[in-house]
């Protein structure tokens, strides 16, 4: 009988610690339709552009041309070669 019992403990004992480590994190209740997130903004809508869309496309092109190597150099379209 105390064999029993001790082989019992023996095998329960561990399982029962492990069960006070599990990871019960509550989630997020998603409403159906709505976005939780942050609301985004428009890229333009900053301190820089002021709301000028224009403004912002017109620097976006002009820092994508920066960055050709074909322009940077001059051997290309747009280059001074």
């Amino acid at each position: 009988m105390r064999k029993t019992l001790l082989m019992g403990l023996t095998a329960v004992l561990p399982l029962a610690l492990l069960a006070g480590c599990g990871d019960n994190r509550p989630t997020q209740a998603y409403k159906q339709g709505t976005y939780q997130g942050k609301p985004d903004t428009r890229p333009w809508d900053n301190e820089q552009f002021k709301g000028n869309q224009k403004a912002w496309e017109d620097a976006v092109k002009s820092r994508a041309q920066a960055q050709n190597e074909y322009v940077r150099l001059g051997d290309g379209p747009g280059g001074k070669l």
